[in-house]
């Protein structure tokens, strides 16, 4: 059967509200297992590790079904005086900033991961993915991720499994709401990408929080998840990449 993964970027204390409306919704339509990529400490205003509330949220949806998974640390990138103006352009111009793994070292990397673990600690269950801020992830972070013993991670265009290596190319629907003319394109852009992988075995729809409180852009989403619900199985991307690696093993 073909698989929609519906994940939620951001999941933070500062997003909370917004989060708790975007599942029940999810829920409504029928979607139980979403990927919830939380934030340790986003921006470096709302450490996790110090909110017991948060904590206890969070850790009642992992329970109810929902994976989670590791978003950055603090979801933000400092800027540098050298930086190129490719960087300037993709880390401050295309994602607002918040590439914080873009272009960190081996080591930086590991030590944010360590982090970020250690703050998520309080989990009933272990964590075993990691997807990097804005999906922006140098050479360097990607073999922190794997030495630290992450399953998977995710791109913009694809997923990355770790242990056996592969790749499966599926491009994620995904909005930006930062001005009017972004949630213009995004939902021309989206309406199209979701006809034209409407046959395809993966299907992948990213939220935000800010989307819920777009009015066109939340409804699109929705009409989107419940036309794929009639046809897929909604799944996390932990329980895909389950399978993909089972089936990776029985043709191995």
């Amino acid at each position: 059967m073909k698989s929609l993964v519906v994940s939620l970027h951001d999941v933070s204390p500062l997003t909370r509200a917004r989060c708790e409306k975007i599942l029940s919704d999810l829920s409504t339509s029928g979607v139980h297992q979403v990927s919830l990529l939380a934030i340790p400490n986003h921006h470096g205003r709302a450490p996790v590790r110090e909110n017991r509330s948060f904590q206890s949220w969070l850790t009642r949806q992992v329970e109810t079904g929902h994976e989670p998974v590791l978003h950055g640390y603090l979801h933000k990138r400092q800027k540098r005086t050298a930086d190129s103006w490719f960087s300037k352009l993709t880390t401050e111009i295309y994602t607002a900033g918040e590439g914080e793994f873009f272009d960190l070292s081996f080591d930086s990397a590991a030590k944010l991961l360590g982090d970020g673990l250690a703050d998520l600690a309080f989990l009933p269950r272990k964590v075993i993915g990691f997807v990097a801020p804005a999906w922006l992830l140098s050479k360097a972070a990607e073999q922190a991720v794997r030495s630290a013993g992450f399953m998977y991670t995710t791109r913009v265009g694809c997923v990355r499994i770790f242990e056996p290596l592969s790749q499966i190319n599926s491009r994620s629907l995904v909005w930006s709401t930062r001005a009017k003319w972004r949630v213009s394109a995004s939902l021309c852009w989206n309406k199209v990408l979701a006809i034209a992988k409407s046959s395809a075995p993966i299907l992948r729809v990213s939220i935000h929080p800010a989307d819920v409180v777009q009015g066109r852009v939340w409804q699109q989403i929705r009409k989107i998840i419940a036309t794929a619900c009639r046809e897929r199985e909604c799944v996390s991307y932990e329980r895909l990449v389950e399978r993909l690696r089972s089936h990776s093993t029985d043709v191995g």
